[in-house]
């Protein structure tokens, strides 16, 4: 394969450089461009064979360390991971949240930044590709689900509201009734955040896009906060906060500043809910793009590790105690686990206790991490994410990203 790209590239190639040369007159000029013009595709493939080995086995790795390394890490899938299925029937409702990794419809929007998730695009994406995503994602969530799917779920990097109703019209999933929920943010990509949910379990009230404007950085075109309110099997009301926020683009202490705007964002419009009403139930779910004891969640959105000790006013972070374990998480960089998606709620749901009230299921947060959604990590040892695409090459994954979700229950 690599010889006939070679080929094919040097063949088209070679007849733009001679078309090309025809038109200098110097003959010492066109020697000198010849030379350039080889070096150039020299290089070129090279840096591309070294992408695309970065996909393969190493030669010099001992092949008994592999399969060890493997064998640990398919085993570590259930560590503090007691995955049970969906609360059935009046019981509750499961809350997950998928970064689905470039869910784009294959189309251009001149708007946008998205022509590489276009038929003429360097991943040429086509419709055949885009709807085997959307099987695989709607795979994810009856997984995730178990006996039904989910109540309510969260997605990011997602391009517009089409993608998630064809999600939930064009897979198995239209039986389920879903509706979305969803607005246009101004990311210079086009990738939005989105939610689903069946009515039969959360029942819609209303929802906002809170705009993400940093005035201290005004070139910034990130994603928006999309808060949704709704009731859960008709009785209790529940905010859920869906998010993506600015990446690590530029190292972590240049880009902080970024995140810790927005966190302060969702703390403000939580505190003024607060002011209303003392037992507020909500849910923060997301890539947060930062860990559980960084500043955006620790000192801004005061989201705490320490469930014995959540103050009145305060959030506890499911996802804290996930975050220490090395061994998994919902995502993996550069041979490293870390859960950057994370579950957040507000103290009524933590330390309810009136009865037939909404709490959240004592497990906490769950990662799944179901062995379908990994493969073989070659490169660092392991397992990692399936994703839909390795650089240029389609693979058919699912994201570089594994679902997170928590149970909400009546008790």
């Amino acid at each position: 394969m690599k010889i006939l790209k070679k080929y094919l590239f040097m063949s088209h190639s070679s007849r733009i450089l001679s078309n090309f040369v025809r038109q200098i007159p110097n003959i010492f000029v066109k020697g000198l461009f010849c030379c350039f013009f080889i070096f150039a595709t020299t290089s070129l493939f090279a840096q591309v064979e070294e992408e695309e080995e970065d996909t393969t086995i190493v030669p010099n790795q001992n092949t008994d360390q592999r399969q060890k390394m493997l064998e640990s890490a398919e085993a570590n899938l259930g560590l503090g991971l007691v995955h049970n299925d969906a609360p059935l029937n009046e019981k509750g409702i499961r809350v997950m949240f998928y970064n689905v990794e470039n869910l784009f419809l294959p189309e251009n929007d001149t708007l946008t930044n998205d022509d590489e998730f276009t038929p003429t695009g360097m991943k040429g994406w086509s419709y055949f590709r885009y709807q085997q995503k959307l099987n695989n994602i709607y795979k994810v969530i009856m997984a995730a689900g178990g006996w039904e799917p989910p109540g309510a779920v969260g997605f990011c990097e997602i391009e517009n509201r089409e993608v998630l109703e064809d999600l939930i019209n064009k897979t198995p999933l239209k039986k389920f009734g879903y509706k979305v929920v969803h607005e246009n943010s101004p990311d210079r990509r086009g990738i939005d955040v989105g939610f689903i949910y069946r009515p039969s379990k959360f029942k819609y009230i209303e929802h906002e896009a809170i705009r993400v404007k940093m005035p201290f950085d005004p070139d910034v075109r990130t994603r928006d906060v999309l808060h949704i309110r709704g009731q859960v099997l008709g009785r209790d009301t529940l905010s859920i906060f869906v998010n993506h926020w600015p990446s690590r683009l530029g190292g972590q202490a240049q880009s902080e500043p970024r995140r810790v705007y927005v966190a302060s964002l969702i703390r403000k419009r939580i505190d003024e809910m607060y002011a209303t009403d003392p037992y507020l139930k909500a849910v923060v779910i997301g890539d947060l793009n930062d860990h559980a004891t960084d500043k955006s969640l620790i000192e801004t959105l005061q989201a705490k590790g320490d469930k014995a000790n959540i103050a009145k006013g305060e959030m506890y972070n499911n996802t804290f105690e996930l975050d220490k374990n090395w061994q998994l998480g919902s995502h993996k960089y550069q041979g490293h686990w870390g859960t950057l998606d994370h579950v957040i709620i507000t103290e009524p749901l933590l330390n309810e206790n009136r009865k037939n009230h909404l709490k959240a299921e004592a497990s906490g947060a769950h990662i799944f991490a179901a062995r379908f959604l990994l493969e073989e990590d070659t490169r660092f040892l392991g397992l990692q994410p399936f994703r839909t695409y390795a650089g240029p090459r389609f693979i058919g994954g699912f994201s570089d990203h594994l679902p997170v979700y928590i149970d909400l229950l009546y008790e």
